[in-house]
Protein backbone atom coordinates (compact mmCIF):
# COMPACT_ATOMS: atom_id res chain seq x y z
CA UNK A 1 0.00 0.00 0.00
CA UNK A 2 1.01 3.47 -0.79
CA UNK A 3 2.03 5.56 1.89
CA UNK A 4 1.91 9.23 2.98
CA UNK A 5 4.49 11.50 1.44
CA UNK A 6 7.64 12.37 4.19
CA UNK A 7 6.69 16.42 3.43
CA UNK A 8 4.34 19.23 2.45
CA UNK A 9 6.00 20.06 -0.41
CA UNK A 10 5.42 16.51 -1.77
CA UNK A 11 1.83 16.48 -0.57
CA UNK A 12 1.38 19.28 -2.81
CA UNK A 13 1.28 18.05 -6.02
CA UNK A 14 -1.74 15.68 -4.59
CA UNK A 15 -3.49 18.51 -3.04
CA UNK A 16 -3.44 20.21 -6.44
CA UNK A 17 -4.14 17.38 -8.07
CA UNK A 18 -7.70 17.52 -5.80
CA UNK A 19 -8.53 21.20 -6.07
CA UNK A 20 -8.74 20.96 -10.78
CA UNK A 21 -12.15 22.43 -10.46
CA UNK A 22 -12.42 26.39 -10.61
CA UNK A 23 -15.43 26.22 -8.71
CA UNK A 24 -14.64 24.11 -6.16
CA UNK A 25 -11.23 26.21 -5.88
CA UNK A 26 -13.00 29.34 -5.80
CA UNK A 27 -15.47 27.57 -2.63
CA UNK A 28 -12.10 27.12 -0.93
CA UNK A 29 -10.77 30.66 -1.41
CA UNK A 30 -14.02 32.41 -0.07
CA UNK A 31 -14.63 29.78 2.82
CA UNK A 32 -10.77 30.37 3.81
CA UNK A 33 -10.99 34.19 3.93
CA UNK A 34 -14.45 33.93 6.05
CA UNK A 35 -12.61 31.96 8.42
CA UNK A 36 -9.39 34.00 8.52
CA UNK A 37 -11.56 36.81 9.11
CA UNK A 38 -13.80 34.58 11.89
CA UNK A 39 -10.16 34.50 13.77
CA UNK A 40 -9.31 38.20 13.04
CA UNK A 41 -12.33 39.74 15.23
CA UNK A 42 -12.22 36.67 17.62
CA UNK A 43 -10.07 38.90 20.28
CA UNK A 44 -13.65 41.31 19.96
CA UNK A 45 -16.02 38.14 19.72
CA UNK A 46 -14.62 34.91 20.81
CA UNK A 47 -17.51 32.67 19.28
CA UNK A 48 -16.49 33.80 16.09
CA UNK A 49 -14.04 30.91 16.54
CA UNK A 50 -16.62 28.43 16.44
CA UNK A 51 -18.06 29.91 12.84
CA UNK A 52 -14.09 29.55 11.25
CA UNK A 53 -13.94 26.20 11.02
CA UNK A 54 -17.99 25.93 9.37
CA UNK A 55 -17.39 28.45 7.25
CA UNK A 56 -13.84 27.08 5.93
CA UNK A 57 -14.49 23.14 5.65
CA UNK A 58 -17.94 23.77 5.00
CA UNK A 59 -17.68 25.67 1.54
CA UNK A 60 -14.78 23.52 0.98
CA UNK A 61 -16.32 20.15 1.31
CA UNK A 62 -19.31 21.92 -0.33
CA UNK A 63 -16.43 22.28 -3.24
CA UNK A 64 -15.45 18.54 -3.06
CA UNK A 65 -18.65 16.77 -3.17
CA UNK A 66 -20.42 18.89 -5.33
CA UNK A 67 -18.16 19.91 -8.21
CA UNK A 68 -14.86 18.35 -7.85
CA UNK A 69 -16.49 14.96 -7.19
CA UNK A 70 -13.82 13.72 -4.62
CA UNK A 71 -13.51 12.92 -0.96
CA UNK A 72 -11.30 16.03 0.78
CA UNK A 73 -7.50 15.04 1.30
CA UNK A 74 -8.39 16.22 4.88
CA UNK A 75 -10.15 12.95 5.73
CA UNK A 76 -7.21 11.19 5.19
CA UNK A 77 -5.45 11.16 8.99
CA UNK A 78 -4.20 13.82 11.26
CA UNK A 79 -0.85 14.41 9.08
CA UNK A 80 -3.23 14.78 5.92
CA UNK A 81 -5.40 17.40 7.60
CA UNK A 82 -2.66 19.73 8.37
CA UNK A 83 -1.29 19.46 5.22
CA UNK A 84 -4.63 20.15 3.47
CA UNK A 85 -4.66 23.42 5.91
CA UNK A 86 -1.21 24.89 4.95
CA UNK A 87 -2.47 23.55 0.97
CA UNK A 88 -5.48 25.67 2.06
CA UNK A 89 -3.50 28.94 2.51
CA UNK A 90 -0.97 28.43 -0.17
CA UNK A 91 -3.84 27.95 -2.40
CA UNK A 92 -5.62 31.22 -1.18
CA UNK A 93 -1.99 32.98 -1.67
CA UNK A 94 -1.51 31.87 -4.88
CA UNK A 95 -5.50 32.63 -5.72
CA UNK A 96 -4.75 36.32 -4.17
CA UNK A 97 -1.63 36.62 -6.69
CA UNK A 98 -3.08 35.30 -9.67
CA UNK A 99 -0.90 32.38 -9.77
CA UNK A 100 -3.14 29.26 -8.87
CA UNK A 101 -4.58 28.22 -12.60
CA UNK A 102 -0.75 28.08 -14.01
CA UNK A 103 -0.02 25.53 -10.30
CA UNK A 104 -2.91 23.49 -11.62
CA UNK A 105 -1.67 23.44 -15.27
CA UNK A 106 1.77 22.66 -13.92
CA UNK A 107 0.68 19.54 -11.08
CA UNK A 108 -3.06 19.22 -11.50
CA UNK A 109 -2.33 16.15 -13.10
CA UNK A 110 -0.58 14.33 -10.19
CA UNK A 111 -2.37 11.25 -8.63
CA UNK A 112 -1.67 8.90 -6.08
CA UNK A 113 0.35 6.78 -9.03
CA UNK A 114 2.22 10.07 -10.57
CA UNK A 115 3.46 11.59 -7.71
CA UNK A 116 4.83 10.83 -4.50
CA UNK A 117 3.16 7.95 -2.65
CA UNK A 118 0.02 9.05 -0.55
CA UNK A 119 -2.24 6.45 1.62
CA UNK A 120 -5.58 8.86 1.37
CA UNK A 121 -7.59 5.71 0.64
Amino acid sequence: MDTMPESFEEFWPYYVSQHRNKTCRRLHFVGTTIAMGCVAVSPMMPSALLAAPVAGYGLSWIGHFVFEKNKPASWAGAKAALWSLRGDLRMWRYMVTGRMDAEVDRLGDATPSTSPAYAMA
